[in-house]
């Protein structure tokens, strides 16, 4: 970010609208990963109602008289793919919210430097401007000091 340099310091419109924008961009970032972050909330729901299905199917198919099935049927393969597809789309979730709260942190670290370099050079011109005002002397003779009076 480049400011243009006024007398006293940067132009403020252009540090406030610069604040501004960074303000709205991590906003938005914010607003990404909690939507990322819900979508796996989301997902540990179906995952959980994924394998009460497959235990109710289980009960279900199991025989009256307590011998063992020959295999999982139609439907538990079913659930079972189900809930494949269901761990992939959560892991899937899962890493793009980590790389949203990466690239978030990356952005507010970056904000936060460039913001912070600026403030530092508003502070030195600042503190130059109060140096070369405290040794500036004014003459008695000199119209501005006689207007004073």
């Amino acid at each position: 970010m480049r400011f243009s340099v006024v007398e006293a310091g940067y132009d403020r419109r252009q540090v406030d609208a610069c604040l501004d924008e960074l303000d709205l961009r991590l906003r938005r970032l914010a607003a990404r990963a909690e939507g990322v972050a819900g979508t796996g909330r989301e997902w540990d729901q179906i995952r959980l109602d994924a394998g009460h299905l497959c235990d109710y199917l289980r009960r279900r198919a199991a025989p009256a008289d307590g011998s063992v099935p020959a295999g999982p049927s139609v439907v538990e393969r079913e659930a079972a793919e189900l809930l494949a597809r269901a761990r992939a789309e959560l892991d899937a979730a899962r890493e793009e919210a980590r790389r949203v709260r990466e690239e978030a942190y990356a952005e507010a670290v970056r904000a936060r430097r460039e913001f912070e370099a600026a403030l530092l050079a508003r502070r030195r011109h600042e503190a130059r401007v109060d140096e070369i005002l405290s040794g500036a002397r004014v003459s008695a003779d000199t119209p501005t000091a006689a207007a004073g009076r």
